[in-house]
């Protein structure tokens, strides 16, 4: 080929294209793509606050479960290889302010059931499902109302049935114990007077998980006002609470509380997700608190060695693997408060020793930005990977696929 004759305008078109296409799309990072648009239901000014992936219907999918404010509750079906459907009217056509959702088989029937609390208007709901994506309206089982907001479901007594805990907030409020029945799965019998230490607490988040490695299910609490709080079970579904296992030396706002192996020891560590306020103005450090578990349940502040500082508020984690290398990440929901706008999802990378670093452009896609809320982790389409749905507060729920 003559270069000489090659035209100078083709020659720009030829580089421009070519760094077109060496650019990723602005819905694609290194490990996901943003796949909103194409598979989920589009509705700009949803307020969901949790997120939960469960296979609703037994087709093999997961599908998800929404618990939106002001809103009834939704239920996505799983069409297949991760595409979405709204399917209306499936819970009761009402608008309460559901804050958390919990799935599992509650009655032991091998179908999944659901509950969620709602915190303003105390109008809880339980749903026992059909295994078909219908459910039965059982909220009348429920022992009583509260301005309800954290919620896990386990079994902490060890008989073979799903509990609940409530955590729950208000003028003076007490979390629920509510024990399966033996007699009659399903319902509940109230131990919190006796088997629940009697805190009144601003409790935002409940953590179900075995933090000192005994074979039973500990309590631990994200609490609005500190201290948050770490509950031991002594195997039969009594829990206490002990005097130094969870130290805290800084005044924190913790919306969620999860679980991660940080530093892949097989203990359990946690994770707070905090808020510099819920009213529009800083009042406190919103960077999250790992708290590294040293055995047999005693936990250590190690955040200013492990998580880098940052000034966004966080109202919900998860921990996730998003790179594959066999330690555990962490996706964070972002909020900007003040003024409380749309940030980017932030991503933190683990090092392998249990040091994070900010690695949201290789992770989080650009237009993956939102008033992020609760965030659901689950292989979506059957491809091995675990995907993240996103709640949005007056936003819209988003879908990002592993690559």
């Amino acid at each position: 080929m003559n270069m000489s004759k090659i035209s100078p305008v083709f020659l720009f078109i030829l580089f421009f294209c070519f760094n077109c296409s060496a650019q990723p799309a602005e819905n694609e990072s290194t490990y996901f793509i943003d796949l909103t648009e194409s598979n989920m239901p589009i509705d700009s000014n949803t307020h969901a606050l949790d997120v939960a992936l469960a296979d609703i219907d037994r087709d093999g999918w997961l599908d998800i479960v929404l618990a939106l404010e002001k809103e009834p509750n939704r239920y996505y079906r799983n069409l297949g290889n991760g595409k979405f459907q709204w399917i209306k009217n499936v819970f009761k056509n009402a608008s309460h302010d559901s804050e958390h959702v919990r799935v599992g088989d509650l009655d032991g029937d091998g179908f999944m059931d659901v509950l969620f609390v709602a915190e303003d208007d105390q109008n809880h709901e339980y749903y026992l499902g059909n295994g078909d994506g219908t459910f039965r309206d059982v909220s009348d089982r429920l022992l009583a109302k509260s301005e309800g907001n954290g919620l896990a479901i386990g079994d902490v007594n060890n008989d073979g049935l799903l509990d609940v805990v409530i955590g729950n907030t208000g003028e003076s409020p007490k979390n629920f114990l509510w024990l399966n029945s033996n007699e009659t799965p399903g319902k509940f019998n109230n131990s919190s007077p006796g088997d629940l230490p009697n805190h009144h607490d601003l409790t935002q988040s409940v953590l179900l998980v075995d933090v000192d490695n005994d074979g039973d299910l500990d309590i631990v609490l994200g609490n609005e006002r500190p201290p948050s709080r770490l509950y031991f079970n002594d195997g039969k579904g009594k829990f206490k609470e002990e005097e130094g296992k969870l130290a805290q030396s800084v005044d924190l706002h913790s919306r969620q509380v999860i679980a991660v192996d940080a530093n892949a020891d097989g203990l359990i560590d946690l994770f707070f997700a905090n808020l510099t306020s819920n009213g529009g103005k800083r009042e406190r450090d919103p960077r999250g608190r790992l708290f590294i578990n040293k055995g047999r349940g005693l936990f250590v502040d190690e955040t200013e060695q492990r998580i880098p500082a940052y000034d966004f508020s966080t109202y919900a984690a998860a921990a996730i693997d998003f790179d594959r290398d066999g330690d555990m990440d962490i996706i964070l929901s972002a909020i900007k408060i003040p003024p409380f706008e749309a940030f980017q999802m932030q991503a933190l990378r683990n090092n392998g020793k249990g040091v994070y670093e900010f690695a949201t452009a290789d992770v989080i896609p650009k237009i993956t930005v939102e008033r992020a809320w609760g965030i659901g982790v689950g292989d979506v389409n059957g491809d091995g990977k675990e995907d993240l749905v996103v709640g949005a507060w007056g936003g819209q729920v988003r879908l990002l696929l592993a690559k």
